[in-house]
């Protein structure tokens, strides 16, 4: 999609901080981090929500999942935890109609979130 804030990332029109990226999905930053490490982890394939998800494009998700845990291992979070966040539409506070997965850790985290 041509004017999606997250498109535009993956392909590097808008500036981020990578964190990992391969041929599916593209993890970056959080530019208003809410923990001390806060990325997110976007598919490459403009999917709008996770009620956009069909045959076609579900392998997607294993992929992001399988993604994080390699992430979360490498900046050592995966022991002492983390919480994965996905918001969909208006009301579950979904800003960018891309779906994207938030990953915080690197503090203890409360519930519930607001």
């Amino acid at each position: 999609m041509e004017d999606c804030l997250f498109c535009k990332i993956a392909k590097g029109e808008i500036p981020s901080k990578k964190v990992y990226e391969d041929d599916k999905v593209y993890a970056f930053y959080d530019i208003n981090p809410e923990a001390p490490i806060h990325f997110l982890v976007i598919p490459k394939e403009h999917i709008q929500s996770a009620n956009d998800f069909n045959d076609n494009n579900i392998n997607v998700i294993s992929h992001i999942f399988k993604v994080i845990n390699k992430l979360v291992v490498e900046l050592n979070m995966a022991d002492k935890g983390y919480r994965i966040i996905n918001n969909c539409g208006e009301d579950g506070g979904q800003t960018v109609n891309h779906i994207h997965f938030h990953v915080l850790g690197g503090r203890s985290l409360q519930w519930p979130p607001g």
